[in-house]
């Protein structure tokens, strides 16, 4: 899918526009156009989108920063993926190194946290262990720490204590976490939660020289002879905090869906305490300032709510001495899982799509275009991406020409990391560690390894693989689009990425250039291993005429 922006003051304006490119389209004998999600009603100075439908969008139409690869292998877990020991279910102390085995397979982990797990009474905050679960937050952060492992923590959900005074049908943990009554569009209703941030960051970020007197923690005990929590100050372990999760969650209704504008209201207090004005104790950069905060996952894609978090901060944080928005973010996040929901008059998915063929690559396009007209050039990340291996699931993977739908996943997976990475998304993290269950429901199996005997499935071992052979290479270009050839270098040293974007079968070749160089070195993929085969094989004058599947294979020069 292609992406156009067109600049558009209102409604009106782009229906009409919209109209005019409809008929040039038709008479040329173009697939109609169909306008993106929602049109603005209000004047914005950043574009909206606009999604056409002649070709999947292949390469970024827009230039993208070099970027590791490495940065493309997160994976979301919970805690219990790291502490909980099978055979010892009473005992979250520690972390169990058979799940932490298989972590370090990822580069990244974006960790679910429920806010009630750090303060589940009122004003009362605890990390080790937890009040509520027993769980070693300090545990988890410096065993990934120590492997070398970024942690993006999502700080989500309501406690119990905030949605009490909400109607007996209306508690819900996932609603806005305001209190029952107050206005979602004021920051001051969001402080309990500013405050929540304040704590985390104090305790786990870089600041050593926050003020003792703001940090808090319980010392009660749940019994006789439980361990009880210190105050810890700077320990240096956690660079991101993102700000709830999936807050346009329109299926569950007002009570827990907010909007672009009431989205930024909260995560404006989440911020920096509505720039202070909270009051002291409010707000992560005002606890601990180099500590970057991701706004929500998005699970509608939309590029438009991210333009009215950045018109509300216009119009109620105004601007910074150097003529920049002052946001109250730092990263731009969504959700995305390609499948081909577009293919149906009801807008249902079927089946899970090859990232190539999907809009994956149009909508990341968007997302990056709308960064990139900040001054600040926010990053872009992909923070949930998955697909499942249930045959009944609407996101499923097929199984593909001899290979089972676990291969496909593997396949597929990594052909989004790169694709997202060719388009200019600096992280991205799969959905996710373990299965939740075997049913049907869309996204229950979409586990990257096996719950019960820990080992890895093949977009795992892919995971490992290309981490280990060219984590820190970076992405140059793209000089072929089908056969899809892409180019990763690292210093003078340069590694090609050759796949079929398709999802029959087909196979292809292509003529690498390799200049001077007498041999090459293929690389192709092994499941079950945590390193690719290296083969070496002799040039003809530099060239090489290379055979191309659907699974990704790597080559470089000796």
């Amino acid at each position: 899918m292609e992406l156009y922006l067109l600049p558009v003051a209102n409604y009106n304006q782009m229906k009409k526009k919209y109209l005019i490119v409809l008929v040039l389209l038709l008479i040329s004998g173009a697939v109609a156009f169909k306008a993106y999600r929602h049109f603005s009603k209000n004047n914005h100075n950043i574009a909206n989108a606009i999604i056409g439908n002649p070709v999947p969008s292949m390469v970024s139409k827009y230039a993208v920063k070099p970027n590791a690869i490495r940065n493309m292998f997160g994976i979301n877990c919970y805690e219990w993926n790291f502490l909980n020991d099978p055979n010892n279910n009473n005992d979250a102390s520690h972390i169990y190194q058979p799940k932490m085995a298989v972590i370090k397979s990822f580069t990244g982990v974006r960790h679910y946290m429920d806010w009630s797990k750090i303060e589940a009474t009122e004003g009362s905050y605890t990390f080790n262990p937890t009040n509520n679960g027993g769980w070693n937050f300090d545990a988890i952060y410096q065993g990934c720490k120590n492997a070398g492992i970024e942690v993006l923590v999502c700080l989500k959900t309501c406690p119990g204590w905030l949605v009490k005074d909400f109607p007996p049908n209306e508690r819900d943990a996932e609603n806005v976490p305001a209190p029952y009554g107050m206005s979602h569009s004021d920051p001051a209703s969001y402080i309990a939660q500013a405050r929540a941030g304040f704590q985390f960051a104090a305790r786990y970020g870089y600041n050593t020289k926050v003020n003792p007197a703001l940090v808090k923690v319980s010392t009660r005990q749940r019994w006789n002879g439980d361990q009880v929590n210190e105050l810890k100050i700077g320990m240096g372990l956690i660079k991101y905090i993102e700000c709830d999760n999936e807050r346009d969650k329109w299926w569950k209704g007002k009570k827990a869906q907010q909007n672009g504008s009431e989205y930024a209201a909260n995560l404006s207090a989440f911020y920096d305490g509505n720039k202070g004005k909270l009051g002291k104790g409010a707000g992560v950069k005002n606890a601990d300032p180099g500590m970057q905060v991701v706004m929500t996952g998005l699970a509608t894609a939309n590029v438009k709510f991210v333009a009215d978090m950045v018109e509300w901060c216009k119009q109620n944080r105004g601007y910074k001495p150097d003529g920049s928005i002052d946001l109250c973010f730092d990263v731009i996040n969504y959700h995305f899982a390609p499948n081909d929901h577009k293919s149906h008059v009801n807008d249902q998915a079927t089946r899970g799509l090859a990232p190539e063929l999907s809009e994956a690559g149009a909508v990341a396009d968007g997302f990056v275009s709308l960064a990139n007209s900040l001054k600040q050039h926010p990053p872009v990340w992909i923070t949930e991406t998955c697909y499942d291996i249930n045959p009944g699931s609407p996101q499923r993977v097929m199984a593909i020409d001899g290979k089972s739908a676990v291969e496909v996943q593997g396949d597929w997976l990594l052909r989004a990391a790169l694709l997202y990475n060719r388009h200019g998304i600096k992280r991205a993290f799969y959905y996710q560690l373990f299965d939740d269950n075997t049913s049907a429901i869309q996204y229950s199996t979409s586990g990257l390894a096996d719950e019960k005997t820990l080992e890895r499935r093949p977009a795992a071992d892919y995971a490992l693989q290309v981490t280990k052979l060219m984590g820190n290479y970076e992405y140059k270009a793209t000089i072929s689009q089908d056969p899809l050839v892409d180019v990763y270098q690292l210093g003078s040293k340069k590694m090609y990425v050759l796949l079929i974007p398709d999802e029959k079968g087909r196979t292809g070749n292509y003529t690498l250039d390799l200049g001077t160089a007498k041999n090459i070195i293929i690389h192709p993929l092994k499941i079950g291993d945590s390193a690719m085969e290296s083969i070496k094989e002799p040039t003809t004058n530099g060239k090489f005429n290379m055979p191309v599947t659907e699974t990704p294979i790597f080559v470089e020069a000796e």
